[in-house]
């Protein structure tokens, strides 16, 4: 197991991280499962006294995608009294998740700084887990498995974050592979959203926002007629999220 040298480490001070993907018309969540117990966690970690927070949080994504390049913004401060709970820290010394001197670090009051990430699901070839987990895995939003303490509760308010920001950040140019279709667009909005959208009204809304770009390509192997392949003109889509694309779908 790594050495937890706490002499470089920021007390009281942790990130946790939710990282989305988009595969098969799901929502994805990057967790990692810990060792010896049936619980998962948000990849994240603590704060070295001379790293910045962003960074960090960078370094750790890194860490466990192998992608350095990654769209990251921070979205809460998790900061209740109940966050800390000693029982479920002495479990993990129990279940040999940690070792027992890590114990007093560990259980400590921690304030959790909540980033959420967006990554193209299929740039993550091999997710790494980290020194207290044993698998690094994508989950659906809509079937979590159990999360230690309140990363379910960081996961929701990351998830109604994105839903608020859909109009205002690159979230589509992030989640989608570079060429897509309009009904993959449109799923992946009604993903998050958790809704249904109009075929027409959306396919007429996203259009006029002049944000794609036609390849004149088709989507090939479809059962159907092949759909023709979208991209997004990504200078016309940042420029357009900074104005609001749209007041409601």
């Amino acid at each position: 197991m790594a050495n937890l040298n706490t002499d470089l480490l920021t007390p009281s001070v942790a990130i946790d991280c939710v990282v989305f993907g988009f595969h098969e018309n799901e929502l994805k969540i990057l967790l990692l499962k810990l060792k010896n117990i049936d619980l998962w966690a948000l990849p994240g970690g603590f704060v070295h006294k001379y790293v910045d927070i962003e960074t960090e949080a960078h370094n750790a994504l890194e860490l466990r995608t192998g992608l350095d390049n990654i769209f990251l913004k921070q979205f809460h401060t998790f900061g209740s009294i109940e966050r800390n709970d000693t029982e479920h820290n002495k479990m993990l010394v129990e279940k040999k998740v940690i070792p027992e001197e890590w114990f007093p670090w560990f259980n400590q009051r921690f304030i959790s700084i909540g980033f959420y990430a967006l990554v193209e699901y299929s740039q993550v070839k091999e997710p790494i887990p980290g020194p207290i987990s044993e698998a690094c895995e994508w989950c659906s939003v809509n079937d979590l498995p159990p999360l230690m303490l309140d990363h379910e509760h960081i996961l929701t308010v990351a998830h109604e974050t994105l839903k608020k920001e859909l109009n205002n950040q690159p979230i589509g140019l992030n989640l989608l592979p570079k060429r897509f279709t309009i009904p993959e667009l449109q799923s992946l909005y009604e993903t998050i959203l958790g809704k249904k959208l109009d075929r027409r009204n959306f396919r007429r809304k996203v259009m006029s926002f002049g944000i794609l770009v036609c390849t004149n390509e088709r989507r090939t192997g479809v059962a159907h007629k092949a759909p023709l392949l979208y991209e997004f003109d990504e200078a016309s889509y940042i420029k357009a999220n900074e104005a609001g694309l749209s007041s409601g779908w």
